[in-house]
């Protein structure tokens, strides 16, 4: 074999690890995402069984946390999906 196959091949190797290490970032991202909005929904649920009448604040932050939680994981797909595909 000739050194230019030989390098030409493992392009395609390095490749085919990158995609699969995107893969596992993805998963990773929102697995991280989920339990993060878990968090937030059972400690408000938590704190609205409490004190009920502090519920609609606490709903409103959660909702807030949430979306923040939220922007970050799309975020971090866009990227993910840029090195998979550029």
């Amino acid at each position: 074999m000739s050194l230019l196959f030989v390098l030409l091949n493992s392009v395609d190797i390095i490749h085919e690890w990158i995609k699969l290490g995107a893969g596992f970032t993805a998963v990773i991202a929102v697995f991280g995402a989920a339990w993060g909005i878990a968090m937030i929904a059972r400690s408000a649920i938590e704190n609205i069984a409490r004190q009920p009448e502090a519920g609609n604040d606490l709903r409103s932050s959660m909702v807030v946390a949430a979306a923040l939680i939220e922007g970050i994981t799309f975020f971090a797909l866009v990227i993910i999906l840029l090195t998979l595909f550029v």
